[in-house]
């Protein structure tokens, strides 16, 4: 969206920019495909395309059954979407704007009854948690509720299995990760702002996040495999830096006194 609320501003691009990186995608030769298919090859090396591409997008704002969607079908471009049940309405018609206990600040956010309009544009629906909490400084009963609940809801209005997991701000640990798995999860994507790999973890695969500021030239860079090689210039998969590791003790002490917050 052009003139995007403040606190996601940073993450948000224009329309014309949008058409341009994907423009940028479809003309650098690689394939997109949803990330079932790319967790498919992490676990059981079934065959990916030559060069692909995962594109995902998170929460669930207001555009993405809208302009988002059509230009990615315009495109036959497919992807991922991950919601954050708590922040969309259940009405079939106008749009949330987070409540129910969820940590998202306010913005216009599709509805749960459009996640079905979503598959309809070739866009596989995965989930983001309820409340978007940092989950790795979760009680373990909180961390199960956020992952299971989010995942039965998404079933219920698709009818059938919902897989694929997003960790809301990337953050998870070892335990998050068991969680995902235990929960049914077949796989979860994190962030590492860094590229991934046929030998990434499927619960933790590395992402890159488009920002505002980010060019027509850098998403060309990341299709050539060049541009944004994550912590200590790897590609994934790599063991969390003593940095990651000191600000998620950090977050959790934190979280003991305040309880859950919003860290976008």
């Amino acid at each position: 969206m052009d003139d995007p609320p403040d606190w996601i501003a940073e993450f948000t691009v224009s329309p014309r920019d949008f058409a341009a990186q994907l423009d940028a995608v479809v003309a650098c030769g690689r394939t997109p495909v949803p990330v079932s298919d790319l967790a498919g090859h992490l676990v059981h090396r079934t065959p990916l395309p030559p060069r692909p591409v995962v594109l995902t997008f998170d929460d669930g704002f207001a555009d993405l059954p809208g302009p988002t969607a059509e230009a990615l079908a315009a495109r036959a471009l497919p992807a991922t979407a991950y919601l954050t049940t708590g922040a969309l309405t259940p009405g079939s018609g106008g749009g949330g704007s987070g409540g129910g206990g969820c940590l998202l600040p306010p913005a216009p956010m599709m509805t749960l009854a459009q996640a079905t309009a979503l598959e309809g544009y070739g866009i596989e629906v995965g989930a983001h948690t309820v409340t978007h909490p940092q989950l790795d400084t979760l009680t373990a009963p909180a961390l199960h509720r956020e992952l299971r609940e989010s995942k039965s809801t998404l079933e219920d209005v698709l009818g059938h299995e919902v897989a694929q997991l997003a960790y809301p701000h990337g953050y998870n640990s070892r335990a998050v990760r068991r969680a995902a798995e235990a929960a049914g999860y077949a796989s979860a994507v994190a962030v590492r702002h860094a590229l991934s790999s046929g030998r990434d973890e499927p619960y933790r695969i590395a992402r890159l996040i488009v920002r505002r500021t980010h060019t027509v030239a850098d998403i060309e860079s990341w299709m050539a495999g060049e541009g944004a090689r994550g912590e200590r210039g790897r590609v994934a998969p790599f063991p969390d830096s003593a940095a990651t590791l000191g600000w998620r003790l950090y977050r959790s002490a934190r979280a003991r006194v305040r309880g859950p917050e919003f860290a976008g």
